[in-house]
């Protein structure tokens, strides 16, 4: 019960704040982990990854299957996350492990290699809860422009 009007409460504090159109980093990054279990020891990693979506400097969400999601936080920042084109996870026989896997950014600029990112934590995604929140947040920012654009007549 408390958890779920938390993430109520969440949704309407980021409707709120969403009146720009997009969510700030902060904020998706609050939405993800309003929408993520308990730490886990790992995560399946089934070949390449389906997905992936950049949460700040030190988080980002993967998705191994389109349904099946997992919101990793990073030990530290990780330099090019927010501009990487592609990203890999280093494994041990089709698992990504917490505390001793890393992010790999791809940095297609020529310089120095960037540093692999340790991953601190594993949490599981409640992907039909965090699809069906951002729905909600899309529908609200659609409901304020179209409020806002109905000038009163007079």
């Amino acid at each position: 019960m408390k958890q779920t009007l938390a993430i109520a409460a969440l949704c309407l504090g980021l409707a709120a704040c969403a009146s720009t159109g997009r969510l700030s980093t902060a904020q998706k990054l609050d939405l993800y982990r309003a929408h993520a279990g308990p730490p886990q020891q790992d995560m399946p990693l089934y070949g390449s990854l389906s997905g992936w979506t950049e949460l700040g400097e030190s988080a980002l969400a993967v998705w191994p299957r389109p349904s099946e999601g997992y919101l990793l936080e990073l030990a530290g920042p990780c330099q090019g996350l927010d501009y990487a084109p592609a990203i890999g996870l280093t494994s041990r026989v089709g698992r990504v492990s917490a505390r001793f896997d890393k992010v790999l950014v791809h940095d297609p600029t020529p310089g120095p290699m960037n540093m692999p990112c340790f991953i601190s934590s594993i949490r599981k995604l409640d992907t039909k809860a965090l699809r069906a929140s951002e729905q909600e947040l899309r529908q609200a920012q659609l409901q304020e422009r179209e409020e806002g654009q109905q000038a009163p007549t007079r």
